[in-house]
Order: C-alpha cells, then sequence, then structure tokens
C-alpha cells in the first residue's frame, strides 16, 4: 500500500479507527489497487461486511464460523451489472458472470469460480445450482443461488437440499469442510429469514442485493469524484 492510500483511507475513517484499520487489512491481504480501495469506500464495504443472517454460529465450528461470517456481505452491491427496470434471474445471472471479475470481488477474499447451473446427479433426477464456488480460505464449497424476489421459507430448503447433495457428491474428507450456502435475495424479512435459519442443520447465509449504488442519492452529489479524489490525491507526496 502505498503512502497517499493509507492517508487517503485516513482522511475518510478519521473518527473511527476500527473502519480506518478494516480497509488497511483488507487492502494488505487483497492487493487492492487504489481505484477498488476507492471503490469500496464509496460503497460502505466496512459497514457490509459480516451482515448476513446466518446459523453458522450453530453449524460450524467456532474457528470457521467467525470467518464464515465475517466473508458475508448485506447487501451485496450488485451496481456493477448495469441492470435496471425489468429483468428475470437468468439475466442476473448472465450479467454476473459476464462482469465475474467484479462478481468475485464483492464476493470477498478467496472465492474461486466453479460453475453455473451446476449439474448434480441424484439418483434419476438432475439438480442444478445457480452458482458454485470455492472459497480458498475456508476450504469449502459454496452454493450461491440468486433470486430476484423476496426470500421465503421453500428458498432454504431447497438451498439446504444443494448443501447436502454437495457435500454427498463433490466434497472429499481430509481436503474439503462443509459445504456452506448463500442465498442472495432482493428482499428479505428478517424474522422469516431467522425462522428459516433456525429450522436448518445445514450452515446457511441469506442476504439481500442493490443494483444502486449503496449510498443515499442525496449524499452522492456531496461526494468527490474519481477525478477529484486523483487531483487531490496527485497534489499529495507521491508514492
Amino acid at each position: 500500500m502505498c503512502i497517499r492510500d493509507s492517508r487517503y483511507i485516513i482522511d475518510k475513517c478519521s473518527n473511527d479507527s476500527s473502519k480506518a484499520l478494516f480497509y488497511v487489512r483488507q487492502t494488505l491481504e487483497n492487493g487492492w489497487s487504489r481505484d477498488i480501495l476507492l471503490n469500496m469506500l464509496g460503497t460502505n464495504l466496512y459497514e457490509r461486511s459480516g451482515k448476513a443472517l446466518t446459523n453458522f454460529k450453530n453449524t460450524l465450528p467456532d474457528v470457521d464460523s467467525d470467518l464464515a461470517q465475517e466473508l458475508t456481505r448485506d447487501p451485496y452491491d450488485f451496481s456493477f451489472t448495469g441492470l435496471r427496470g425489468k429483468y428475470n434471474e437468468r439475466k442476473l445471472k448472465d450479467t454476473l458472470l459476464t462482469n465475474i471479475t467484479n462478481f468475485l470481488l464483492e464476493l470477498g477474499t478467496g472465492f474461486a469460480y466453479v460453475g453455473k447451473e451446476y449439474r448434480l446427479q441424484i439418483a434419476e433426477k438432475e439438480k442444478f445450482i445457480d452458482l458454485l464456488f470455492y472459497n480458498l480460505r475456508l476450504s469449502c464449497y459454496v452454493v450461491v443461488e440468486v433470486k430476484i424476489g423476496e426470500f421465503d421459507f421453500a428458498d432454504a430448503g431447497q438451498l439446504g437440499g444443494y448443501v447436502v447433495a454437495c457435500n454427498h457428491l463433490l466434497r472429499k474428507e481430509g481436503r474439503d469442510n462443509p459445504t456452506i450456502g448463500l442465498l442472495i435475495c432482493k428482499q428479505k424479512n428478517n424474522t422469516l429469514a431467522q425462522y428459516a435459519l433456525e429450522s436448518s442443520s445445514q450452515p446457511l447465509g441469506i442476504s439481500e442485493y442493490e443494483l444502486e449504488k449503496l449510498y443515499p442519492e442525496k449524499v452522492e452529489g456531496t461526494m468527490p469524484s474519481i477525478k477529484e479524489i486523483e487531483d487531490k490525491l496527485d497534489g499529495q507526496t507521491n508514492c
């Protein structure tokens, strides 16, 4: 990390040392460029990190549950897709994969893409996972289901079934930890989601996504543009 990046973090987080340390640590661990750092600051990553509703505390060992929770977001920022107006789930998933670099960046550290509509052969039935990833930090498969509507109980049941199927069909004993499921939906009722999580013995998380920028429109006009930030940084000591 260069000096001016550190200074910018300090300027933006001057009243919150924990927030500043979070961005410093994330930048160092992930090798973020200045553009990525500015984007993460602009989408309030600190406030969104670890905020998904999950049952990890009850379904994973302590060391894994803490890390798994830390890697979640709520909401997820899908503004990079450029989607507006009407769209279906296939269009959303296709657009996420078209922008796979941005999608992996938003998912967090250690995610590797495995497949879309990943086929599972279960007896005589074929089932298809929306998106399948492997997380290198957690050493486990992560099943991601994307829903453009509001969360309901049935969504958690389906996700839990996919998680169990992956454990039987993909997970290698001694190499992989138990599979985790993540449902990213347009809207959720927190009470309904919490009840669904308590009813499941599988490690699941439930989050929302946003297609618009994650700061209020009234604030946007007061925030410096990338060019203004660049000009300010260029006026300071070079790295």
